[in-house]
């Protein structure tokens, strides 16, 4: 579908996407900005695809495309393709350095085989030659040779040197721009695309190693209700307090990722579901313990509280039957009254 929305944009048909996600975004009271009009492109481009979902969620719940919004749905949507144009910019760079350095190596290799050649000529001529003056030339020929080697060798050490560090610098750019792509710009937890490739990586080594593997799944309660009452930057307020302490709770191996919206994931692996309820009911608690300030204007905001729940899994188990069971135990959670961890199991001990 990507393929054929990079067509789509490349011929006479984008004149009618662009008339149309222009539409679209005025209907949804959406600005256009750079941002906001390549989300929409690729939005209505794939309306079925991940983002077009999440966008439809977000218009289902009457929630305002704000900034924020559009961050994140960059950052956990969009970050391929960005990406993808870091690493051609990179093998740009790669292809030009490995180049000059096969210059370098081509010249020196050049220049040893003429210095042989010329030592090989320099004793031929020392045998025939009888006086001094023979000798001066022949020393004198050798030392502007052996110069030039040496100028030839200095220049490859230099190219490779700085071929080096300049590698060594796009590497630390490229390992900078995945985890960028990896991260939730607002709440600086992982995002949703790298929650996917934890839990699917988590769940193949709970099957090589056979250890236990637990996920959980938070949700702010009445989160709705701190934007249409405080606005949306009070809301983005809320959820980078959430996720400070999740953070602080999910030191590796564990591992904390902002799955969507208010929606957050948790990842234990090797633990048991006694440790992992202890870790979740200690982010509740400490969550719910403080009454939050609006930063702006110093009002009192009230308690947050969150939802949890939490499924081990199962041996074979796949991430996406995983996920549904810790889901519902959220919405367990949820059901109950809020503000509290349930156990998956326990809900399958009590049916």
């Amino acid at each position: 579908m990507a393929a054929q929305l990079e067509t789509t944009l490349r011929g006479p048909e984008a004149y009618g996407l662009a008339r149309r996600v222009i539409e679209a975004m005025e209907e949804a009271g959406v600005w256009p900005t750079p941002l906001n009009f390549e989300i929409w492109v690729h939005y209505l481009g794939d309306p079925e695809g991940p983002l077009g979902r999440e966008i439809k969620r977000l218009l289902a719940a009457s929630e305002p495309f704000t900034e924020a919004t559009a961050d994140m749905l960059a950052a956990e949507y969009l970050p391929r393709g960005r990406l993808t144009e870091e690493i051609r910019d990179a093998g740009r760079v790669l292809d030009r350095e490995l180049s000059s350095v096969s210059e370098a190596i081509a010249n020196a290799h050049k220049s040893q085989a003429a210095y042989g050649q010329t030592l090989d000529k320099a004793a031929t001529s020392i045998e025939s030659v009888g006086d001094g003056a023979g000798l001066q030339v022949i020393v004198s020929g050798l030392t502007s040779a052996t110069r030039k080697v040496q100028r030839e060798n200095e220049t490859l050490e230099k190219k490779l040197d700085a071929s080096t560090r300049e590698v060594a610098r796009l590497r630390e750019h490229l390992e900078q721009v995945r985890r960028d792509a990896m991260t939730d710009a607002l709440t600086n937890l992982a995002n949703r695309k790298a929650f996917d490739e934890h839990l699917e990586s988590a769940c193949a080594q709970a099957d090589a190693e056979g250890g236990a593997l637990t996920l959980a799944v938070l949700d702010i309660d009445h989160f709705k209700r701190f934007n249409d009452t405080w606005g949306h930057q009070t809301g983005d307020q809320v959820l980078r307090y959430v996720a400070s302490v999740m953070g602080r709770v999910a030191s590796a191996p564990r591992i904390a990722a902002r799955y969507g919206g208010e929606e957050f994931a948790m990842i234990f692996p090797r633990e048991s579901l006694a440790q992992v309820q202890n870790a979740l009911e200690s982010v509740r608690k400490e969550i719910a313990s403080r009454s939050l300030r609006r930063s702006s204007t110093d009002d009192e905001l009230g308690a947050v509280t969150l939802s949890a729940g939490f499924a081990q899994r199962r041996p074979g188990e796949t991430a996406s039957s995983l996920l549904d069971r810790a889901d519902t135990a959220l919405y367990a959670s949820k059901h109950a009254g809020r503000n509290r961890v349930t156990s998956a199991e326990r809900l399958a001990e009590a049916a």
